[in-house]
């Protein structure tokens, strides 16, 4: 049993440690679009480009979060979680020096390698490490600082972009990385799990990750219309469906099929699919509105989305226990209408718009939709399965949302017209901007709508959500596995 006590110098160091090294693959997530047309402009790269440095990272982190999971659970929790610490370091030092949009895109492939092995260790360090009476206070604190460095991203982002350049907001995970191995070596103690049996999934993995990859491409190249794209879109699909065979026959799957046959998780994951899809496309496409049509600095493109975390950081735990109460069905309708009405408000936000009468009015409405809907669908997702799956549900959902931001940032441009050089013309883009947050409000309202007609109240007995506080806007939080045949308790703060 875990005995490390949270007011102890070892729990400090242990806390310290999970929170720099999620912190890193956070913060990547959330201010690398604001530096997007400021890359663009330095490296001469057409819209493609910008779409394939968000993507690359993206695709890689979809297809093997699972993957870095049952890793560390093998070899080790810390071993593993160190080495994606080093991985991203490294990764980041190459996106930070690349002389090229191509290296860019290429190094940040491998980033998203390193965020699928450190992702799934934070918490999972936590609850294998700290004594139960103190594991849901140091989930808590863990969620709260991640949730300020979320917070802080954006404005540090926009910052760097600003001040010393866009290759900084890629270099600063050098320095955290170099304050976080040291202390993980000394101070994490190992964990792993005894009863990990048979092989890893790799094949079911590579065939997740190439169709995503070769159906990503031809939505991003589809404007050329050759036979290169239409033989990807074709390959992507035969690459999807061998997934699903290889998945079906194999005895220890990635993601075995069968956890689809509860019809609330299949569902409360198609909704997933609808609000993260629409997430994804908003937060690429919005904050290069802001800087290419609106005339906003990267600081303040970056800035203006901030009310959004913010909210998210201060109500989600009010938002959980509200559910709790009364269910999840209301909110997880509530939620995507809301965001939907954000998006359709930022139709007005064009040339010249004011912050206060334009932006955010838009940006309040998007983040009390959030708010109600994110700790209401990790708990559906959570409550739809056998607890000792939570673990498994909760990567999967987390895998699924990532992939339904990566087709957004994808197929959004194609679908609204949206030129190679749309992004140098403040009139072409905010045409197919307007087009966009249509889309998108429908992709909300068609989840929402989903979500009335099917979820039902959860039953009693089921797990609930360590993480209470999440401000990441890219995916739902990722939960960690019940430790040794504990039932994962609620905390958090």
């Amino acid at each position: 049993m875990p005995d490390v006590r949270l007011a102890s110098p070892q729990g400090k160091w242990i806390l310290l440690t999970t929170v720099l090294g999620s912190s890193m693959a956070l913060l990547d997530s959330t201010v690398v679009n604001v530096a997007l047309p400021r890359i663009g402009r330095d490296l001469d790269a057409d819209l493609a480009a910008l779409q394939w440095t968000v993507n690359a990272y993206m695709l890689t982190l979809a297809g093997l979060i699972l993957l870095g999971g049952s890793l560390g659970d093998r070899y080790g929790r810390r071993k593993i979680f160190v080495i994606g610490v080093v991985w991203f370091a490294a990764a980041s030092l190459l996106c930070g020096i690349a002389p090229n949009a191509g290296v860019l895109v290429a190094a940040r492939a491998l980033q998203g390698i390193g965020g699928a092995l450190l992702t799934p260790g934070s918490l999972a360090l936590i609850q294998a490490s700290f004594h139960p009476d103190d594991r849901g206070r140091a989930v808590g604190l863990w969620s709260g600082f991640g949730g300020v460095g979320a917070a802080v991203g954006p404005f540090l982002g926009g910052w760097l972009v600003d001040g010393p350049g866009w290759r900084w907001v890629f270099l600063l995970n050098v320095p955290l990385a170099l304050l976080c191995v040291p202390v993980a070596l000394r101070h994490v103690p190992e964990s792993g799990d005894g009863r990990t049996h048979g092989r890893f999934d790799v094949l079911g993995a590579a065939l997740g990750a190439l169709s995503l990859a070769l159906v990503t491409y031809a939505l991003i190249e589809a404007r050329e219309g050759s036979v290169v794209v239409v033989v990807s879109a074709v390959a992507g699909v035969a690459a999807g469906i061998a997934f699903v065979f290889v998945e079906k026959r194999r005895p220890d799957p990635m993601m075995p099929l069968d956890i689809f046959a509860s019809r609330q998780f299949t569902v409360v994951n198609v909704v997933t699919l609808c609000v993260y899809a629409a997430l994804g496309g908003f937060f690429f496409l919005a904050v290069i509105q802001l800087q290419v049509v609106s005339g906003y600095s990267a600081l303040g493109a970056g800035t203006a989305l901030l009310p959004a975390t913010v909210l998210m950081l201060l109500l989600s735990a009010r938002s959980g226990a509200l559910a709790d109460r009364i269910g999840p069905r209301i909110p997880l309708t509530v939620g995507p209408l809301l965001c939907a009405a954000g998006m359709l408000l930022m139709l007005r936000v064009g040339a010249d718009a004011s912050y206060v009468a334009d932006v955010l009015p838009a940006v309040l409405v998007l983040g009390f939709g959030l708010v109600t809907l994110v700790a209401p669908l990790t708990a559906t997702v959570l409550a739809s399965v056998d607890v000792a799956r939570a673990g498994l549900a909760s990567g999967i959902n987390n895998a699924a949302a990532r992939a339904a931001g990566l087709v957004a940032v994808a197929a959004l441009p194609l679908l609204t017209g949206m030129g190679q050089e749309a992004y140098r013309s403040p009139v072409a883009f905010d045409d197919a901007f307007g087009r966009a947050m249509v889309l998108c409000a429908g992709v909300l309202a068609a989840g929402a709508v989903l979500a009335f007609a099917t979820v039902r109240r959860l039953p009693p007995e089921c797990a609930h959500p360590e993480c209470r506080t999440h401000c990441g806007v890219t995916a739902p939080p990722l939960e960690g596995r019940p430790v040794r045949g504990r039932v994962p308790e609620g905390g958090g703060s």
